[in-house]
Formats: C-alpha cells, structure tokens, sequence
C-alpha cells in the first residue's frame, strides 16, 4: 500500500514474497517498483474512505505452483507416485480413483513408470 507522497506504508506476507522475488526493496517508491510489479500482473487501485483519497494499493496475484487444473492434477499424481516409490496400487488409493484411470492419466501426461516423461524418452533415442 503506498501513502499519497508514493512511500510504502503497509506490505503483506504475499507482497513481501513478490518484492523479495523480483529483487526489489520494499523501500522504494512507489514510481520505481510499479513497472516492476505491473510486469508481475499487479494491478493499481486508489483507497477512499467516502471521499478522502487515502493512498493506492496493488494487488500482485499469487503465483505458487501450478495453475490450470490440468498443471494441478498432473502435480498431485506426481507428487503421490513419489511418495509411493511409484507403486500404482496404492498411488490410485490414494488419489481415491482406479488404477485404470491412473494409467490413463500417466499416459496423457506423457508420464512413465521409471519417471521419465516421453519427452526425455524421445531425447535420448
């Protein structure tokens, strides 16, 4: 949040993170770290309260992770094969779907057995 002179006055945990990632000290002005936090996606919008002008904030989206639902499944099963040493059985348990619908998956994701995705397979032949 800046104050009306442009000066940080108030960061959050996730606008602390964003700062820290893009190499930026939170110290700045306003007029130098907006670029930076646009090209993140942040967004500028003025605070009031009735008609006092009290400063502006920018919202800077959260960015951990995957983020369509396909990147979100395709990580869960992932993450779960790892923590079953890759045994399918109780992977599939654990996901709470079959292991049919596991293999369907694995091969729609280009994902194998052995851990290798089919585009390493394909770089090494």
């Amino acid at each position: 949040m800046f104050d009306q002179q442009g000066h940080v006055v108030y960061l959050n945990a996730a606008g602390r993170h964003a700062l820290d990632e893009a190499g930026l000290d939170a110290s700045g002005e306003k007029d130098d770290l907006l670029p930076e936090l646009a090209g993140l996606g942040g967004r500028l919008a003025p605070l009031k309260v009735g008609n006092l002008d009290i400063g502006e904030a920018i919202f800077v989206p959260k960015r951990e992770g995957p983020t369509t639902l396909a990147e979100r499944e395709k990580d869960a099963i992932v993450r779960s094969l790892e923590a079953h040493s890759w045994r399918l059985a109780e992977t599939a348990k654990t996901l709470g779907i079959s292991r049919t619908t596991l293999w369907r998956r694995l091969r729609a994701y280009g994902l194998h057995r052995d851990g290798r995705s089919r585009w390493d397979q394909q770089e090494a032949s």
